[in-house]
């Protein structure tokens, strides 16, 4: 038997609800991942001081940071074989990438151990976990990237460059960690930290843009805290001091906790996003729930607004229209019947009103959800383009994005631009042009 209108009306709302619960669903997920990074954050930086300083530092804080991460592991898991069951369909790529990280999570107990017995080098350590994180963002990025709605893209995109921003600050608080325990630091070291300031800067000006105004002016306040200032005092200390001469090593802790404020008030951002995603999934599936129970309202809100063309049609055989001589034509597409400097104005006048009331309702959707997706294309773009060169010139990752600012700078081009281009073997002259700075 044909479906009805109502049914097929019925079952449009259906696919809504439906792709308004995966988006909820992928949150979930993203939340998790979020928490473990958070876990592993303080497990790599309690780590760092205990192997600078020979496993006299601390060793209780690694243990409890470490206890937590194995937590979330174990429920990280059994959410991945969750979001394979039915009705979450998730992509190749999201599996693949489940795959990488499940792969990096079983390297961690032989890390650990190597930690436990001192066998590794605080930086080696370091690099290891940030291996581990860079996976699990690279998978919250590609939860990210699914079709948007009002009220969902826009603090979906603030929770990417957030918990971005909040790993640059985490990698700062292991390095300069590992700078202080040492007692000693390099050229080297310091524009890792410089660069790792800058990454910071870069993500949280993409929050800025996408937060809404009560995020904002949270961030905003927390940028006048102690701690952040604490923490620019210690960064002076750090970046000026001549590579070789030495530092307190007593200062490792107050460092790390100084650091570790600042990141726990991210954390309480990223908790406030999380929150209220849920609650903007939640309250799109009740509307469009509710909706689901007035089919009849559904069909007459579909009889209320039809397609533009038929308003034309209408109008073109109304028996008490004045005849425009012109048979009416899908907007934007050309009247063969008339000359290109013609305009039928019957029709015009027809589909004016509706247009502009469409264009109202839709304008301001249109730029957010277009916003959103440059802004996480954009990111792709850049990231790809880094991968590129690491590959094809063998720079390391901060010579990479280096070599791609200082192309942009010389050539008065957009970072996103050159990315773009870098991807083309045919334009790696450019960048071949423009080498990174040397350390």
């Amino acid at each position: 038997m044909p479906l009805t209108a109502s049914q097929l009306v019925l079952q449009a709302k259906q696919l809504e609800i439906e792709a308004v619960q995966l988006i909820a669903s992928r949150v979930e997920l993203a939340d998790l991942i979020g928490q473990l990074i958070h876990a592993l954050q303080r497990e790599r930086g309690a780590s760092s001081i205990f192997l600078a300083s020979g496993g006299q530092r601390l060793a209780a804080e690694r243990e409890a940071a470490k206890g937590e991460a194995i937590c979330l592991e174990a429920q990280l898991g059994e959410r991945f074989a969750s979001q394979l069951g039915s009705g979450h369909m998730a992509s190749a790529p999201m599996v693949s990438l489940m795959a990488w990280v499940q792969l990096d999570l079983a390297t961690l107990p032989a890390l650990r151990m190597s930690i436990d017995q001192c066998q590794v080098t605080a930086i080696e350590a370091v690099a290891a976990f940030s291996r581990l994180v860079a996976a699990l963002l690279e998978l919250i990025f590609h939860l990210a990237d699914v079709a948007m709605y009002p009220g969902i893209s826009r603090p979906l995109v603030a929770f990417v460059y957030l918990v971005q921003g909040k790993e640059s600050a985490g990698q700062e608080r292991a390095v300069g960690a590992q700078m202080f325990a040492s007692g000693t630091c390099t050229e080297i070291q310091q524009q890792r930290v410089l660069h790792l300031i800058a990454a910071q800067q870069r993500s949280f000006q993409v929050l800025e843009k996408f937060a809404d105004p009560a995020l904002l002016a949270t961030w905003r306040r927390q940028q006048t805290s102690p701690s952040v200032a604490a923490l620019e005092q210690m960064r002076r200390t750090l970046l000026t001091t001549p590579p070789g001469a030495p530092l307190d090593s007593d200062a490792s802790e107050k460092w790390f906790e100084v650091c570790s404020e600042v990141i726990a008030s991210m954390w309480t951002l990223e908790v406030q996003v999380v929150h209220g995603l849920r609650a903007a999934c939640a309250a799109r599936i009740r509307s469009s729930q509710a909706d689901l129970q007035d089919s009849a309202g559904l069909l007459r809100r579909l009889l209320d607004n039809p397609p533009p063309h038929t308003h034309a049609v209408e109008r073109f055989f109304d028996a008490g229209a004045t005849y425009s001589g012109s048979a009416p034509v899908l907007p934007g597409m050309p009247d063969a019947s008339r000359s290109p400097a013609s305009v039928d104005a019957a029709t015009v006048a027809s589909l004016k009103g509706l247009l502009e009331k469409q264009s109202t309702r839709l304008a301001q959707t249109e730029i957010e959800l277009d916003a959103a997706r440059r802004a996480l294309q954009e990111r792709k773009l850049i990231e790809r383009a880094k991968s590129a060169l690491m590959a094809r010139m063998g720079f390391s990752e901060d010579e990479a994005f280096r070599a791609l600012q200082k192309a942009a700078m010389d050539n008065n081009r957009r970072l996103v631009d050159i990315a773009e281009a870098t991807l083309s073997l045919t334009d790696l002259a450019l960048l071949a042009q423009n080498p990174p700075p040397d350390e």
